[in-house]
C-alpha cells in the first residue's frame, strides 16, 4: 500500500508542493481511516467444492477490486489534504460481476451414450463376412444359389413373402441378384448384421405391413420395379410374372376379387404383358370394388384391361342366371 502511495505522490508533485512539515502522524491516519484490509476471511467451510479453483479465482477477483477501490480513496483523500479541497465524491461499482472460468468436464465415452439405445451397433465386418458367405465366387454379388442358401439359413422358403420383404428393404434391382451395395446398406437400414436378426426384423416389418397402408403400398409398387429385366431395359412385366408376384404381395392380405382376375388373366394367353399404370391402379381397383362389380364405372379413368375384366365377369354372371333359371324351369 505504501508503493502506491508513493507512486501517486510522484504523479502530483507537478502541480502540489507537498509539505515538509507533514509527519508520519498524519500518514498513519489516512491510512488508518481509509485503508481496507488486504486478506479477505471467508465465512464458507473450509471444504473443497467440486469447483475449488473457480471459488479461489472469483475470491481473488473479488479482494483484488475492494484493494482497487481503497487506493482510489486513498489517493483521493491525500490529494486533497494537501490542496486543503474537499475530497470529490468518488461512485466505485460492483455491479461487474466476474465471469468465472469453469473447467471444461469430462466428456461422455461413447460406450456410455449408447447405454439407453435399444438398438445394438451395426458392424460393417460383419455384414461384410456375412456378404462373403452367399456370394458368387467370380462375382461379388449374390445370385440365385447364394439367396437359396441364404433362405435355408433364414428358415424361410424361396417364394415366401418375407423373401420379397428382404429384397424391398435391400432396394434390389432385380430378381434373383443381390449386389454387395444393396445387401451391406440394406441390412445397415435395418439395423442388424446377423442371421438371427434379419429373421426378427423381418417378423417386425412383417407385422407392421399388415396395419400400415402407406407401407404396404411402397412394397407393392417396388413389386413392379422388381419383377422387370432391368438388364434387357424391359418396362412392361411379362404376365406370367405379374400373377405370380399379385398373389406373392397379397400374401395374408388377400383382396376378395383377385382370384378372378388371376383367373381371367390365366385364360386369355393373348394378355402377355403389364405396363406400369395398370399394376399401380389395380390396388385402387381392389379398394374401389371391393368384392362387388356393380359398383365399378366404366366411363372412370380405369385401364381398358379392367374394361375388359369386368366386362366378362358380368357375361360369366349373367350366363350363371339364365343356366339357374332353365333348371328351374325344367
Amino acid at each position: 500500500m505504501g508503493h502506491c502511495l508513493s507512486c501517486l505522490g510522484n504523479q502530483s508533485n507537478a502541480d502540489v508542493v507537498t509539505s515538509t512539515q507533514r509527519n508520519k502522524d498524519e500518514m498513519t491516519e489516512i491510512v488508518s481511516s481509509n485503508q481496507v484490509p488486504t486478506v479477505m476471511i471467508s465465512d464458507y467451510p473450509q471444504e473443497e467444492p467440486l469447483l475449488h479453483n473457480n471459488e479461489i479465482s472469483i475470491n481473488c477477483y473479488t479482494n483484488s477490486s475492494h484493494i482497487s477501490n481503497a487506493n482510489a480513496l486513498n489517493s483521493i483523500n491525500e490529494h486533497s489534504s494537501g490542496d486543503g479541497l474537499p475530497a470529490p465524491k468518488v461512485h466505485v461499482s460492483n455491479e461487474k460481476t466476474p465471469k468465472p472460468f469453469y473447467h471444461k468436464l469430462p466428456s461422455i465415452p461413447r460406450s456410455m451414450s449408447s447405454l439407453g439405445s435399444s438398438e445394438s451397433r451395426v458392424s460393417e465386418s460383419k455384414l461384410n463376412y456375412l456378404f462373403d458367405q452367399y456370394k458368387d465366387s467370380q462375382e461379388d454379388t449374390i445370385f440365385a444359389e447364394g439367396i437359396e442358401n441364404l433362405c435355408i439359413d433364414l428358415q424361410l422358403n424361396p417364394d415366401d413373402f418375407k423373401v420379397l420383404v428382404l429384397a424391398w428393404k435391400l432396394n434390389a434391382s432385380q430378381m434373383c441378384r443381390f449386389t454387395k451395395q444393396e445387401f451391406v446398406q440394406g441390412l445397415k437400414s435395418m439395423k442388424t448384421d446377423s442371421i438371427k436378426g434379419i429373421q426378427q426384423k423381418l417378423n417386425d416389418i412383417t407385422s407392421e405391413l399388415s396395419t400400415d397402408s402407406e407401407q404396404f403400398k411402397d412394397l407393392y409398387r417396388f413389386t413392379f420395379k422388381f419383377g422387370l429385366d432391368v438388364s434387357t431395359g424391359q418396362r412392361i412385366l411379362p404376365a406370367d410374372i405379374a400373377i405370380l408376384l399379385w398373389r406373392l404381395v397379397f400374401t395374408g392380405n388377400e383382396p376378395p376379387i383377385l382370384d378372378r382376375w388371376l383367373s381371367y388373366l390365366e385364360k386369355n394367353p393373348h394378355i402377355r404383358g403389364i405396363p406400369k399404370d395398370t399394376w399401380y391402379m389395380f390396388l385402387n381397383f381392389c379398394e374401389f370394388v371391393g368384392d362387388d362389380l356393380s359398383s365399378y364405372d366404366d366411363t372412370e379413368a380405369w385401364p381398358s384391361l379392367f374394361d375388359d375384366f369386368v366386362e366378362y365377369e358380368n357375361d360369366q354372371m349373367n350366363q350363371n342366371v339364365t343356366k339357374n333359371d332353365i333348371k328351374i324351369q325344367d
